[in-house]
């Protein structure tokens, strides 16, 4: 008899219960959803930058093309969908591993264009322990929990890797010469968007003038 599944609320991810790897790993194939909601849509509240609102439509893109694949193609998911109850939707290739592997890309190529040789050692590790082990266990959490076969997955990742790296050629050799245009127009100026590629240090550039605003309003208090 086959084992009774559970499901994560948040977005009905289901994984067997009593599996604690499963579980984990139901947590993991959510992190597109964290990036988007908690990390993509928090910045635009409250940071406005070009750099990353390209970023994240880069992602959108990626994700409209995995679509228009995935009803080209029509390859079924593997038999375990009737369990998941996913047999009415197409799985190569895998629109999550395409998502993760897209964003590993070009975050460590735009980590690394930043900063270049300053803070490589630090960057190197984040990238290493974090970004893309994430995308590899997401990848991973696909085929366990059996939404999508190896080849699946495999080829989500490669197409994400792709379109990540073109997508950041894009942005950083044609479209970042109109930065300064959507800057200065009604758009930018109305919501604040901006481009802070050209300072080399942000922290350290809104730290000193976060400070030099606040001295200059205890001083006009003080008159």
């Amino acid at each position: 008899m086959a084992a009774s599944l559970k499901a994560v609320t948040l977005t009905h991810v289901r994984y067997r219960k009593g599996d604690q790897l499963g579980h984990f790993l139901a947590w993991v194939s959510l992190i597109p959803v964290f990036i988007s909601l908690g990390g993509f849509v928090s910045h635009f509240l409250f940071r406005r930058e070009l750099q990353t609102i390209f970023f994240a439509l880069g992602l959108l893109i990626s994700q409209i093309l995995n679509e228009l694949v995935k009803t080209s193609v029509q390859q079924s998911r593997p038999e375990t969908c009737h369990l998941l109850e996913m047999c009415d939707s197409h799985g190569w290739p895998s629109s999550h591993s395409q998502y993760m592997f897209f964003f590993a890309v070009y975050f460590t190529l735009l980590t690394f264009r930043r900063f270049g040789d300053l803070g490589a050692r630090q960057n190197s590790i984040f990238l290493g322990f974090v970004v893309w082990p994430l995308a590899s266990l997401t990848m991973y959490s696909r085929v366990y929990l059996g939404y999508h076969t190896v080849a699946q997955v495999f080829a989500g990742a490669i197409l994400g890797t792709a379109l990540g790296g073109v997508w950041f050629l894009v942005v950083n050799s044609w479209l970042k010469g109109w930065f300064p245009v959507i800057e200065e127009s009604g758009f930018g100026r109305a919501f604040y968007v901006k481009d802070t590629s050209h300072i080399p240090n942000v922290l350290k550039f809104e730290y000193d003038n976060a400070r030099a605003a606040r001295k200059e309003l205890e001083k006009k208090r003080g008159d």
